[in-house]
């Protein structure tokens, strides 16, 4: 089974990358975006999605510092 597994920076906390990226739309023409929060998308093949949030918990997440939030897929 697939199960994709998205990290982002909590609320709150500071988001270089995000920040970059809000600062460059303008620029390049896009207006009205208020917001910018950069994560990373993780996908597993997993036999079983048991075990899915303790990795996110233990490894795949900093849990001071990013949210996640997980879904089996196929």
């Amino acid at each position: 089974m697939k199960v994709r597994v998205l990290v982002r920076p909590k609320r709150g906390i500071l988001d270089p990358q995000g920040e970059a990226v809000k600062r460059a739309l303008p620029a390049l023409g896009f207006s009205g975006v208020g917001a910018v929060h950069i994560g990373r998308l993780i996908e597993l093949e997993v036999e079983s999605a048991d075990e899915v949030e303790g990795m996110c918990r233990r490894l795949l997440a900093n849990p001071t510092t990013e949210e996640y939030e997980w879904e089996v897929v196929s």
